[in-house]
């Protein structure tokens, strides 16, 4: 069993910058790949970055590659994902999951979700 509890989001302006923090619980966290994702109003949800918890492999959506980075701290369990130049677009309810590889969390995320958090980002 895998528990993701997602903390860090609320209300910025176009521009800011904010982290977002994602606290894993797990057995052993080495088998799985944690991904960040997004649910607009009325749209569908959209997977944004990952990393590989053994060896810290990113992979990102090209909508966001550059201006998201996501990294893991293996001492606080935690997987981040910093966003800068955020836009009134990047509103949305953010999603933590994990899944065992990449392709999995790309085409649709892992087993085990977060709850979600909401970033708001005003113009």
């Amino acid at each position: 069993q895998v528990q993701l509890v997602e903390s860090g989001g609320g209300l910025v302006q176009a521009g800011d910058s904010l982290r977002l923090s994602c606290a894993v619980v797990a057995p052993t966290l080495a088998p799985y790949v944690i991904g960040w994702f997004r649910q607009a109003p009325g749209k569908e949800r959209e997977f944004l970055a990952a990393i590989t918890w053994n060896g810290g492999t990113r992979h990102y959506a090209d909508s966001v590659k550059g201006r998201f980075t996501v990294s893991r701290s293996n001492t606080k369990n935690t997987v981040n994902l910093l966003m800068n130049s955020l836009k009134p677009e990047d509103t949305a309810v953010y999603f933590c999951s994990a899944g065992f590889t990449s392709d999995q969390l790309r085409t649709g995320g892992g087993a085990y979700w977060g709850q979600g958090i909401q970033v708001t980002v005003s113009s």
